[in-house]
């Protein structure tokens, strides 16, 4: 067995047990604690509504589990099992481009995939979301939906894949330098041009009515010297009864969105604290972080891919017996989560740090209270557990558990001072 082998074979044991581990964890202490609200909650959620949050937290990592299950099983089946190697050599066969052959390869292993994990994602939608009262999507909109996504991924995919192979192919040793280039330039132009263009296919976008409301919304982000393309309700609730706000875009592109859902059940001090939230991963230049880890970590990634591309080793200990630029580029994107899926709690860290620094802007502009009760209909409503294990927290939750940063946020109330304290 080849030493590569033995490597990935052990991170993916590794992984799958850890991940089993943690959400055996998160499976306890949500089933502990199902039994009382946290005391910081007691007189904002009830009973009925936190033992819902449990209920469905364990329901979703049921589903967790058999997708991790079924992940693992497909990718051992493609790789070691020898599904590309199979479908490899039957491209092989087909009259045409190598570049050609290469993205056949690539779009059919994803096709085959995502064919082989949809009964799950039904099961998901009209199973488990409908019992716990979320699901609002149709059968027919469900079918449009992926439909939608296919058609994309073809229209975008497919010119992309066909330009990095190309390069591999052309460009010379440093063919990974250029397609990290275009591989970055296909990202900012998705950024720019998703909320006009891609977003709009799915959803409906309407401008926030005149009002108090939008006064107030326009009035903070004057204040935080902020510019946008508009402010806009999207029509989440025609597919799910979850609610969420955020800001999409690039440049001066930026659009600003709340669900409908969250917009029917916030106050106009609850709306401007969340959306005081947003802009302060804006003017914290989180954003910015993240595009710039994201490019570092994309051109070390393309630059691994460049050296694994030559070395035979690397086919053969994944299960393929041949040698091209698609298998590199396909096995690369399948072996790489296997090993980067270690690095989740340090991404979850600086993220969960990001989230702190976001609500103490938003004190700042929108006061503490407001956030805590937008923050905590949110949870109500969407069913998020109050009481996640704090292990698997730091490694998979993008923001802190409910209780620490209540917490955090309350800390930051100003007490009323007493009738003595405001005479002196």
């Amino acid at each position: 067995m080849h030493l590569f082998t033995l490597l990935f074979i052990s991170a993916l044991a590794i992984g799958l047990v850890l991940q089993l581990w943690l959400m055996q964890r998160q499976q306890r202490h949500v089933a502990t604690h199902r039994v009382q609200v946290p005391p910081a909650f007691a007189d904002k959620v009830t009973l009925q509504e936190h033992q819902k949050a449990a209920d469905y937290t364990r329901a979703k990592l049921d589903i967790g589990h058999i997708d991790l299950f079924i992940g693992t099983g497909l990718l051992l089946l493609w790789t070691l099992g020898g599904g590309i190697d199979f479908l490899h050599r039957q491209w092989q066969l087909w009259p045409a481009d190598p570049i050609w052959s290469g993205i056949a390869l690539i779009f059919s292993v994803s096709l085959i995939s995502a064919l082989l994990e949809l009964p799950l994602g039904i099961w998901n939608t009209f199973v488990l979301e409908t019992r716990f009262g979320f699901n609002r999507t149709t059968a027919r909109r469900f079918i449009t939906d992926l439909l939608l996504q296919l058609l994309l991924a073809l229209l975008l995919g497919i010119p992309l894949l066909w330009v990095i192979l190309w390069l591999m192919d052309r460009a010379g040793d440093t063919w990974w330098l250029a397609a990290w280039a275009v591989w970055m330039s296909f990202m900012l132009l998705m950024l720019w041009i998703y909320p006009t263009l891609i977003a709009p296919i799915f959803n409906k976008f309407t401008p926030l009515e005149e009002g108090p409301l939008k006064q107030r919304i326009q009035s903070l982000l004057e204040r935080c010297g902020f510019t946008s393309k508009g402010i806009f309700i999207m029509d989440g609730s025609k597919r799910s009864g979850h609610g969420n706000a955020y800001f999409t875009g690039f440049g001066n592109n930026k659009r600003i969105v709340f669900y409908d859902t969250l917009a029917e059940s916030l106050e106009g001090n609850e709306m401007e604290a969340v959306l005081a939230h947003e802009l302060g991963h804006f003017k914290r230049r989180h954003v910015l972080k993240h595009l710039l880890l994201s490019t570092a970590m994309s051109l070390v990634g393309f630059a691994l891919l460049g050296w694994l591309a030559g070395q035979s080793w690397f086919y053969q200990s994944l299960g393929v017996n041949g040698q091209s630029n698609a298998l590199a580029l396909l096995l690369f994107m399948l072996a790489l989560p296997v090993f980067s899926q270690f690095l989740q709690p340090v991404m979850a860290t600086m993220s969960q740090r990001h989230e702190f620094e976001a609500d103490d802007f938003a004190v700042e502009q929108a006061g503490a209270a407001p956030m805590i009760q937008a923050l905590v209909k949110l949870y109500r409503e969407n069913a998020s557990t109050l009481t996640p294990d704090p292990l698997y927290s730091a490694f998979h939750d993008s923001h802190p558990p409910a209780p620490v940063r209540v917490a955090h946020l309350s800390a930051k109330i100003q007490p009323v001072p007493t009738e003595k304290e405001a005479t002196e």
